[in-house]
């Protein structure tokens, strides 16, 4: 078997956390510490959470989506696959090396889709800008930390919160999509989506299209 190569690391903004970035043959695999956060063969449900989400918007003219963390640009790549030429999509990256990863070692993955004139990339906290804006999005998608238990950062419980989960409706417009990944499931922030008034699907999917473990999606919906 191939071993593992080390190929960069980063620090992550705010916080005594560290990203690793390793390559095993054409397997990529982000760390935190002794946790993978994400590896380039598991891609199926970040990509349902784009399908799922844009699926729930279509139709709509001049849609405007935030994407909350890059990633390996699973989600982003699905969503602009989904939506239309007239769409706007802001993608929320905190950690400036992930955007470096994605414009090196990582491109094949990200297969050009940074350069798409629909994409908009900021760097900084995804919180923030949903604070910053008021309905003015068709959809948020947000496949933050390991989901609402935050893993990397915990100021992203903040995201998941009573209080941050009013600003994004507020950000969201009418019938807008917020929609949720997470590794596991949790059932008080189901509770909490719907006590500020979201209509709440919760589905489930394998973190490949021919298996592997079953990640939660939460499609909930600004009534």
């Amino acid at each position: 078997m191939l071993p593992w190569i080390h190929l960069d690391r980063a620090t992550i903004p705010g916080d005594v956390g560290e990203l690793r970035l390793k390559q095993r043959g054409s397997e990529f695999s982000i760390m935190l510490g002794s946790t993978e956060l994400m590896n380039s063969r598991l891609s199926g449900s970040e990509e349902a959470l784009a399908a799922l989400s844009c699926e729930r918007i279509a139709g709509r003219k001049n849609p405007s989506v935030l994407v909350g963390g890059l990633g390996m640009g699973f989600t982003l790549r699905a969503a602009l696959n989904e939506l239309p030429q007239d769409a706007h999509v802001v993608v929320a990256e905190l950690v400036p090396a992930v955007v470096r990863w994605a414009r090196g070692p990582l491109a094949d993955l990200h297969d050009g889709t940074l350069d798409d004139p629909r994409v908009d990339i900021r760097l900084g906290d995804v919180g923030a800008l949903i604070r910053s804006r008021k309905a003015a999005y068709d959809a948020i998608l947000l496949d933050v930390d390991n989901g609402p238990d935050g893993l990397t950062r915990t100021s992203n419980d903040n995201l998941y919160s009573h209080h941050g989960l009013r600003a994004a409706k507020a950000a969201l417009r009418p019938n807008g999509v917020l929609a949720v990944w997470s590794s596991a499931p949790d059932r008080a922030f189901t509770r909490r989506l719907r006590d500020v008034g979201f209509a709440t699907d919760e589905v489930s999917v394998r973190a490949t299209k021919n298996g592997g473990a079953r990640h939660v999606l939460w499609m909930a919906t600004r009534r």
